[in-house]
């Protein structure tokens, strides 16, 4: 989704701490989504609120650990992972997790990323390879 098509909450308010920890972590004026990550960890607040802050700051995301956007020259990450072999189980368990809906949680990616070992660029790259949508972000970023 693109920035300007996003709607807060109306009764979203910037905290200036949260604003100027942002700032302090902008790369070439995006902030990363890992650094996102460390922002919502060290001011104990949800991920999202940090994405809804970007966004009514004007700051583009970057960098998804899912590799799904904000990779400079393409828009997908997964150069470092297309060529990686699946660990055993996996296609299978992504296909189970998403059975109901065709579609999974970034968090839910990162969960079976984990008990599986592998990057979470990997397992992004590994879900899009089998068609399953992915949604929503924990940043908010779609």
């Amino acid at each position: 989704m693109a920035l300007a098509d996003k709607q807060l909450p109306v009764d979203f308010v910037v905290d200036a701490a949260l604003a100027d920890a942002i700032r302090a972590r902008l790369v070439d004026e995006h902030l990363p989504c890992p650094a996102a990550f460390v922002i919502a960890a060290e001011h104990e607040i949800a991920p999202l609120t940090v994405g809804q802050t970007a966004d009514a700051l004007g700051i583009h995301l970057t960098r998804c650990q899912l590799g799904l956007y904000g990779y400079p020259g393409h828009a997908k990450g997964w150069d470092t992972v297309a060529d990686k072999p699946s660990p055993e189980g996996l296609e299978a368990a992504l296909q189970a997790a998403a059975e109901a809906t065709g579609k999974l949680a970034c968090v839910q990616l990162w969960e079976l990323a984990a008990k599986h070992h592998i990057s979470r660029l990997q397992i992004g790259y590994v879900a899009d390879k089998l068609g399953i949508k992915i949604g929503p972000c924990q940043l908010g970023a779609f």
